[in-house]
């Protein structure tokens, strides 16, 4: 499986947010959606980077509640790590869990076509393992049939 497939599953959409607004809001918006991360972007296709509920926590935590009227800018990660719609999803657990990251932009011909997450790899992964023990299980009881 690849990260085509979760997509074609999910949706593409992206919440995003433009690097001036401030953390406030981005939290607003994080919380309103239940979502762990929003896409920094000023056009919504390019990427200047990802603001984590982590970021915002590490803000506050140096800064205190002060840091709520920052702008996304000074809190996100700017070098952000992404994926392309080939990408297998073994390939992704393995960066995910190494990096420790939790969402991936999905970027093809640079622009920004999705984003998937932690959540939506394990998915996968378990409906395909399910599948597969589903698969065994009917091969094992024809065999017997």
């Amino acid at each position: 499986m690849n990260v085509k497939h979760i997509l074609e599953g999910k949706g593409s959409a992206v919440t995003t947010i433009s690097p001036g607004a401030k953390i406030s809001e981005a939290a607003r918006m994080l919380a309103e959606a239940r979502i762990g991360a929003v896409v920094v972007s000023d056009d919504g296709t390019t990427i200047s980077g990802i603001l984590s509920e982590r970021d915002i926590v590490r803000m506050i935590g140096t800064e205190g509640p002060s840091a709520l009227d920052r702008p996304v800018a000074d809190a996100m990660t700017a070098n952000v790590i992404t994926c392309k719609p080939d990408d297998r999803i073994n390939v992704l657990m393995g960066m995910m869990t190494q990096r420790r990251i939790r969402h991936l932009p999905v970027v093809e011909d640079g622009k920004m076509t999705g984003v998937i997450s932690i959540g939506d790899v394990v998915k996968e992964r378990m409906d395909e393992i399910e599948a597969d023990a589903a698969a065994m299980r009917d091969y094992i009881t024809g065999m017997t049939a």
